[in-house]
């Protein structure tokens, strides 16, 4: 089984190429400048030289405030280009993944928002994410949609990282106390998706195609993710770092309003192909030690 991965530049196209390894199935990560998904003739020329079974569109425009001044950068990449491969996939007749964010949300809701909650973007990044939702959709019948949410690696910019940085030049960091979300590992993504990808192979024509919602368990802030960030990381390195302060999101202007509950419902993910994400507590501890010591990665999402 070969297993089309876009986007192998990006922390997740790189977790999910080791995870698809692992399971037995033979990965191909593509990307620009290869592979440009926002030219549908590269998409189409890919396909039919790689011949892959499956498709997992890792690929994304995820500039969150460069995004505002560059709108048609992001919707080249996360409408057109979502578009661009949903039609090669149809046209070949393979299964497609494409992962998509909490941002498609406006944060307004008091509860973990669930599949079918309606979107409402607050900016530029989750209405192209939005849009490439749709494209897909209207596109191809055989298709999973992911969104997941607060995505972090060893690799890559991302907040974790951000956080390791900061602690070392700084002694004092102000942090973000009034948004909601579930910090989500890489590693355990990936696999969540390797698992989907196991089932479309095991029984195909019974998959329940459509939209889900994966991402570590539990919620917090991004003062709270910080504060484990710091005391993972202390127990193998000294920081700088010695106070930690709470802020609310006026006290932080960014060019693109976030929303303030990015909270993600897993269940239907649980219920239908097994996956049960574990604490973001546990796996932040584990991505740090994964960081500091070189470890294996330790079993990801059962």
């Amino acid at each position: 089984m070969k297993v089309l991965v876009i986007g192998h530049r990006g922390m997740l196209a790189q977790a999910l190429t080791l995870c698809l390894q692992r399971a037995g199935l033979t990965a191909l990560s593509q990307g620009r400048p290869g592979l440009d998904i926002t030219q549908a003739e590269s998409i189409q020329k890919a396909l039919a030289a790689l011949k892959p079974d499956m498709v997992i569109n890792a690929a994304a425009y995820t500039a969150v405030d460069q995004a505002e001044s560059e709108k048609a950068q992001a919707f080249a990449v996360n409408r057109d280009g979502a578009a661009h491969v949903a039609e090669g996939c149809q046209e070949i007749g393979v299964p497609l993944i494409h992962v998509s964010t909490d941002y498609v949300f406006d944060g307004t809701g008091r509860h973990p928002y669930h599949e079918e909650d309606r979107p409402a973007p607050l900016g530029v990044y989750g209405e192209s994410k939005w849009q490439g939702e749709v494209a897909v959709r209207v596109r191809h019948r055989e298709h999973l949609i992911v969104r997941t949410a607060w995505v972090y690696s060893r690799h890559g910019h991302n907040f974790l990282q951000t956080m390791l940085r900061l602690a070392r030049e700084r002694t004092v960091l102000r942090v973000v106390n009034d948004q909601y979300g579930c910090p989500t590992w890489s590693w355990d993504l990936a696999m969540a998706l390797v698992t989907m990808c196991q089932r479309i192979v095991q029984d195909r024509g019974l998959v329940p195609w459509g939209t889900y919602h994966c991402c570590g368990a539990g919620q917090t802030t991004w003062y709270g993710f910080a504060q484990a960030i710091i005391k993972a990381a202390q127990a193998f390195e000294p920081l700088q770092v010695r106070e930690i302060v709470p802020i609310p999101t006026t006290a932080y202007p960014t060019l693109a309003q976030r929303p303030a509950n990015s909270v993600l419902d897993c269940a239907k993910v649980r219920t239908v192909f097994g996956i049960t994400p574990r604490p973001w507590q546990e796996r932040v501890q584990d991505c740090i030690q994964e960081i500091y010591t070189s470890t294996p990665t330790p079993p990801a999402m059962s």
